[in-house]
């Protein structure tokens, strides 16, 4: 059972491919600024950390429907995608920005995993 803000199935593919879009857009900027890897190897770890998390989280909710670890899974994402957007801050402000929706969504979603968890 779904909570009645939930919103049409049709829109996560749009929406998801616009925030993939400044994901990558947000990386590569970071590394533009940076320089090697080296010199902002926290900053990627954390960038890694979120895409790792985010790339679980779908077979977890639905493929496992193991709704309550993937509701620990987004929690976590939330955390690291906003350690993330500090970390980017210190050193480019723009990459960070380009994460603000991404957490927006991110945030959205474990509230919407919650509810989901509540109502089944």
């Amino acid at each position: 059972m779904q909570p009645s803000w939930a919103p049409p199935s049709w829109l996560f593919g749009p929406v998801w491919t616009v925030l993939y879009l400044m994901i990558a857009a947000s990386g590569w900027r970071m590394w533009w600024v940076a320089g090697p890897l080296k010199e902002a190897q926290p900053e990627f770890l954390l960038y890694a950390a979120g895409l790792l998390l985010n790339g679980a989280w779908t077979p977890l909710f639905f493929a496992a429907d193991a709704r309550v670890v993937a509701l620990a899974d987004i929690v976590l994402l939330d955390l690291v995608i906003i350690a993330t957007i500090v970390a980017f801050a210190r050193r480019d402000r723009i990459s960070a920005s380009l994460l603000w929706p991404y957490l927006a969504w991110s945030v959205f979603a474990t509230a919407l995993n919650s509810a989901i968890v509540v109502l089944n």
